[in-house]
This record gives C-alpha cells, structure tokens and sequence, in this order.
C-alpha cells in the first residue's frame, strides 16, 4: 500500500530517502472481507513504518475528494489574497482573540525570524466567544459566502478522514479494539485548526525563510498545495537518507546531523504528518518532524 516517491534537495550526489505514499482507500471500503482485512492491515504497517522513519508521508485521498473541490479551495484563498490589503485587514487577528483570521506578510514569526507569508486561520467555534479569551473568539470569514461554506465542508470531511487515519494508525501500533476505542474517544471531537496560507517568492535579501523550521504541536496535519515544487522540505536524519549537505539546520537542531529532502506536491494526494501529540502518546517511538517552507519560485504559492 505505500509506494516511494523520489525526492530531492541540494546536495550533489546525496542518496536520499522518498516520502512513502500510502493508499487510504482500504479504510474506505463498506465490508468486512479477508482480502480488505488485508489491504487495512497493509496500509496500517505502511503507515506505521512511515510514522517510525519520518514522521512524513504522502496520503493518497483520490477515492475520498473529489479534485474539483481542492481546486475550488485553492481558487477561494487566491482570491482573497488577491485583495487589496485593506480589505484583508477587515479581518485582521487583532480584530478578534489575535488567532482568528488574517495575519498579513511577515507577521508570523519562527524561532525569531518573520516568515514571508500571509495566512487566514479559523478554529473550532466555542460556546460562550469571548475575544478577550486567548482562542475563544469567533472565526473571521471573507465576504465571499462561498469561502465559509467551502471551507467548513472541507473541515468536517478532514476530522472525518482524521479519524479514519487514527484507525488505521492504532491498528499499526497493534492496540486491542478496546484501546482503540478509548483512544477515538479521546479525539472524536477534536480541537482543530483550518489554515488557507499564501506565500509571494521568497526575496533574496529576506532573513528568515517562507515559513521557518518547526515541529506541529497537535496530533495530525492534513496540507493540501497547490502545484508549485520545490517549496516544502522535510528533516530527516542520517539513518535514513546519507548525503553531505546539512545546511540551512535550524538552531534548536544543534549538532544533530541531517538532510532536508522536498516534498512535492502529488495529485490526488495531501502531505501527512504526525504532531508532538503523538510523539506523547507513543513515549518517544513516533517522533514530530522538522519541516519548512523555501519558496523561491517565480508564482504566489
């Protein structure tokens, strides 16, 4: 169920490791046969062994979403980026609790640096808003109707395909159906986080990155991009990929060597990566990864 993808970064002649990608579709089959209990148990070690190398791995979704519906997405927040900048503005995060809504070029800072590009987040809704609150306002949508609309039906389809990827992840690790039970009901009604993110080339003279090395904190992440290559890059260390350029390591990394590998963007694929949350959960076995964004391309990504 998973099958390699080659990868590249800026070392001559390095011998680098591939993001797997893994085939969700087994968990979408209604039934109960010996040959999809098969395929389930063969994406759940795929997804396993993926979780224990990288951290990283491409999910192929193709049999879930319908394409025209990313593309609409990705239509929607080119649209609104694309706005004048007072208009983005009118929702701007200070406007609310500081975490929902616009935050305009270079305001997000990475281990100390600005990050060259501009995002639009929404948050679970919560009882009683109080924007006072550190996360407890409301979200802050565009004029568009469609933009609330589209993408509020692409958060629940996400907590949807998340749960279904936990599944396939606990059977992975072999818990009893009891444990996996427990565990799913520790997540059925996540806190979550939807994030529309634009990124303008990255200027020769910028101190910092597009978006700056970090680790996610939560306990999955589904990125869908646009078609742009060579943006996203992936740490990943010397047992799996040999090669001789480690430059560009973040500080916090210290003297831990590694290589950053890009992870292109795969039709009918998102990019899945596990958060400090299941580095927790799993006692160190599953490990958050470093990854960043380097977008020196001519488009807005």
């Amino acid at each position: 169920m998973a099958t390699p993808q080659p990868l590249s970064d800026n070392s001559a002649g390095a011998q680098l490791a591939s993001l797997p990608i893994i085939n969700i579709t087994p968990y979408l089959l209604d039934d109960r046969s010996p040959s999809t209990i098969v395929r389930r148990a063969a994406t759940s070690a795929a997804i396993h062994n993926a979780c224990l190398d990288f951290g990283f791995f491409y999910l192929d979704i193709s049999a879930f979403v319908d394409p025209r519906e990313t593309e609409e997405l990705v239509s929607l927040a080119r649209e609104f980026f694309a706005l004048p900048q007072e208009e983005k503005d009118r929702i701007a995060l200070k406007n609310e609790d500081n975490a929902r809504g616009y935050a305009g070029l270079k305001e997000n800072v990475t281990n100390g640096k600005a990050d060259n590009h501009e995002g639009l987040d929404f948050y679970r809704p919560v009882e009683n808003p109080d924007k006072r609150k550190p996360l407890w306002g409301n979200n802050q949508w565009p004029d568009d109707p469609r933009f609330k609309e589209k993408y509020e039906n692409w958060v629940v389809k996400m907590q949807k395909l998340g749960l279904i990827v936990m599944e396939a992840m606990a059977i992975g690790l072999g818990m009893t159906p009891e444990e996996r039970q427990e565990l799913r009901g520790l997540v059925d009604e996540s806190f979550w986080v939807m994030r529309a993110i634009g990124y303008p080339p990255l200027p020769d003279d910028h101190d910092g990155f597009s978006c700056g090395a970090h680790k996610d904190y939560g306990c999955l992440t589904f990125l869908y991009a646009d078609r742009t290559p060579n943006a996203l890059q992936v740490f990943v260390h010397p047992d799996v990929a040999s090669g001789a350029d480690v430059s560009g390591l973040p500080v916090e990394q210290g003297n831990e060597e590694g290589h950053w590998i890009t992870a292109n963007p795969i039709p009918g694929c998102v990019v899945c990566n596990i958060g400090e949350m299941w580095e927790i959960w799993t006692d160190g076995l599953y490990k958050s990864t470093l990854h960043r964004v380097v977008h020196r391309g001519s488009n807005y990504r």
